[in-house]
């Protein structure tokens, strides 16, 4: 798209906000240059790559990311095989660091990314480099003493020969000998050597070399022959540790050339990431959402981001599905032009990938070009007027666009003859519609507006206007064609009434059934958009109330539900009771020959049998086993008795056999999911289970955040995790019981 359009529309000024939101130098670089994209693929990846920005901030809060340096030096050098000094290694080492963060803060986080991963995934870590740089450079300026052994004997050995040539020249200073030569009792440095300030009249008392003279010449600076020695070994050994800490940055430096490719895909990878939280924190700033890419423009409460969030007026506007051509009228500083550039600039913003300020199931349409004429480019030098400035980026518009563009023209046809000026601005509308490109045009001409209420395609819209205030509401109001209000405004402001009716009475009458037509078409549509508002606080109250009785009666099905499963579970106990009492029986009337005994266990079983009975339960089970011990006494009768001793009978009540190691909370709310839960936890501890799985869907996270939450202050749970993958991985929650 053409940057001067975009400059009308002021989206350099929102790529300018957008940069102030990185934390990187590279962040804004990439801010900076952001053009719309037309490629509908890329921009729907990058509405989707913003959005979920956005939502992890919202969930998990800001990401590590703080500003680096320009390694692009450095990155050249390495790739050159070139040793780094200490500050391009430090500078390295934080890009390691912040790669490294930004991969731990990835991987320990709950939040489900989609799209973010793709450059997350990408990051190189390796904090065994990281770890040697920072552990062997302090500053810029200074090598640890850690760097090697060598240097820190070198660096300790260069102390004890500073401490001794100390000790000597103090002697020197403080000696009775020589103290009244010297200028000061202050030992100093003079070209890398340690010397004595010395009376410029004793010099000649102390044997040594001069390596410097004050300013006055009253002073000289004599390193006594004492020392030289001393001087000589301490100047070797700097030698030696400016050896020593340029090895140690060639070692640094050459564990950096293998992985000089990575480094270089960090470096635009964290940039990447930086600029896409830019544009999500944008979105947080300004209330934007992700719009849907459609054939059409269907903005719902659209805001200009460059206006004040509290006192911008969202208007409602679509274009392209029911007309193509949309003309707004209405009286000068109405809020014509503000929607022309609200319109304009937040279809650009979304192909460039950003959220827009609008409410959610907005849609855009992706075009090929912008194009704007909107202001007044009138220039004495060139000798343009306004008409001809406008018609001058008419005709390059013209020149220029296609089906797939979007007009926006401010007062089109101003500026000349009103009736010839009017003829040619409803001659470039119908072209523009014939060739399919979508337009938005301001004007003050009737003839304009006539002519979009009578050919399909074509629709008016217009900026309200308060004549009592004699202030425009900027509110935009669809299919209803706006006036300037020229007589009531000049009457308000004190033209004679009489004036004003002789004015009224020149218009020709259609002009004059026209206004009339629209300030009623105006007022019936006040009065339906009063009505519309009274009704929807109606359905949001009724709505409410409807919310309110579902819940309460899913609460009362939930507990209507545990009811019948408790009676369940205590009815099959009761039947699993009374079939071990009968599998007793069968035993020990299996294992008897006495008749007079069997027939007591018989007895025994029927009051058994009785004693258990429970309204509605099936016993049918029980009085098949009743039959087979009759059946069973009889045999005994035909025998021969026999003495066999019966065992004692034991009745053991267990739960563990009803309740499911699984339970399945997805559709329940965080409350309801957590009562449930902790019934069905308390029933498995009965049963002496040790593990179940809990399973909540992936989702938004939200009903796995809850109950985790719930989970870690549990008094049956010992601990928790989620299951693996191929086991429903973050859908599942695996609980260890106590």
């Amino acid at each position: 798209m053409e940057k001067k359009y975009l400059d009308k529309l002021e989206f350099n000024i929102i790529t300018e906000k957008v940069s102030n939101y990185c934390s990187t130098f590279l962040g804004k670089n990439i801010a900076l240059k952001l053009e719309p994209f037309i490629d509908a693929k890329k921009i729907e990846n990058f509405l989707n790559e913003t959005d979920e920005a956005m939502q992890a901030i919202h969930s998990i809060g800001s990401f590590p990311i703080v500003e680096i340096s320009d390694l692009s030096l450095h990155v050249k050098k390495l790739e050159s095989n070139i040793p780094l000094n200490a500050k391009s290694l430090l500078e390295i080492a934080n890009l390691l660091k912040i790669s490294r963060e930004l991969i731990n803060f990835y991987k320990n986080s709950e939040f489900e990314f989609k799209y973010l991963n793709t450059y997350l995934e990408e990051l190189y870590s390796n904090q065994d480099i990281e770890n040697k740089i920072f552990y062997s450079i302090i500053s810029e300026n200074e090598i640890s003493d850690k760097a090697s052994s060598k240097l820190s004997s070198i660096r300790r050995n260069r102390k004890n020969l500073e401490a001794e040539i100390k000790n000597k020249l103090n002697s020197i200073l403080h000696s009775n000998t020589y103290s009244k030569y010297i200028m000061d009792s202050v030992i100093t440095i003079r070209n890398n050597r340690y010397v004595i300030p010395v009376k410029d009249e004793y010099k000649n008392e102390i044997k040594g070399l001069i390596h410097d003279t004050s300013g006055s010449g009253s002073t000289v600076y004599i390193e006594p022959i004492a020392v030289f020695d001393i001087n000589n070994s301490i100047n070797n050994l700097s030698i030696e540790e400016n050896k020593e800490i340029d090895r140690i940055l060639e070692e640094l430096s050459s564990l950096l050339y293998p992985i000089t490719n990575n480094l270089i895909s960090n470096y635009n990878l964290v940039g990447e990431i930086d600029f896409i939280l830019a544009k999500a924190k944008f979105g947080i700033e300004f209330d934007c959402t992700k719009p849907q890419i459609d054939n059409f423009i269907d903005f719902k409460s659209a805001r200009h981001p460059l206006i004040e969030k509290n006192s911008v007026v969202p208007i409602d506007i679509n274009l392209g599905k029911d007309f193509y051509s949309l003309v707004i009228t209405g009286p000068n500083t109405g809020g014509k032009t503000v929607t022309l550039k609200t319109v304009g600039l937040l279809c650009a913003l979304a192909q460039a990938g950003l959220c827009i300020p609008v409410k959610d199931g907005s849609s855009i349409k992706i075009f090929d070009n912008i194009f704007a004429d909107i202001g007044d480019e009138q220039s004495i030098e060139t000798s343009l007027s306004t008409f001809s400035s406008h018609i001058t980026n008419l005709v390059q518009i013209l020149n220029n666009f296609t089906d797939k563009s979007l007009i926006l023209v401010d007062e089109l046809g101003s500026g000349t003859d009103p009736l010839e000026g009017a003829n040619l601005a409803i001659s470039l509308l119908e072209y523009f519609f014939e060739k399919k490109a979508l337009t938005i045009a301001t004007t003050h001409y009737n003839e304009i507006k006539n002519y979009s209420i009578t050919h399909d395609g074509f629709e008016n819209a217009s900026c309200e206007f308060d004549l009592t205030t004699l202030k425009p509401t900027y509110h935009l109001l669809l299919g209803i064609p706006g006036s300037s209000y020229a007589f009531a405004i000049s009457q308000k402001l004190g033209i004679p009434e009489s004036i004003i009716k002789r004015a009224s009475s020149l218009l020709s009458k259609p002009d004059v059934d026209i206004e009339t037509l629209m300030k009623e078409i105006y007022d019936d549509k006040a009065e339906i958009e009063k009505e519309k508002i009274e009704m929807q606080k109606n359905l949001t109250q009724v709505e409410l109330l409807r919310k309110t009785l579902e819940t309460q009666n899913n609460e009362k099905l939930i507990k209507e539900k545990e009811k019948i499963e408790n009676a369940k579970r205590e009815a099959k106990e009761i039947l699993d009771d009374a079939k071990l009492v009968a599998s007793t029986k069968i035993k020990e009337l299996e294992q008897t020959q006495d008749v007079k005994k069997a027939n007591i266990i018989r007895n025994d079983l029927n009051d058994s049998i009785n004693k258990i009975d429970v309204e509605g339960l099936d016993l049918s089970k029980l009085l098949s086993l009743n039959n087979k011990y009759d059946n069973q006494s009889k045999k005994i009768i035909n025998k021969k008795n026999s003495e066999k001793q019966s065992g004692k009978v034991h009745i053991n009540n267990t739960k563990s056999a009803s309740i499911s190691t699984e339970i399945n909370l997805i559709g329940e709310t965080v409350d309801i999911a957590i009562e449930v839960l902790d019934k069905y936890l308390d029933s498995c501890k009965m049963a002496h289970l040790k593990q179940v799985r809990v399973i909540h869907g992936k989702g938004t996270g939200k009903l796995r955040q809850g109950i985790h939450s719930y989970l870690k202050k549990s008094k049956y749970v010992s601990s928790f995790n989620i299951a693996g993958f191929g086991e429903g991985d973050y859908g599942v929650t695996i609980v260890n019981l106590k």
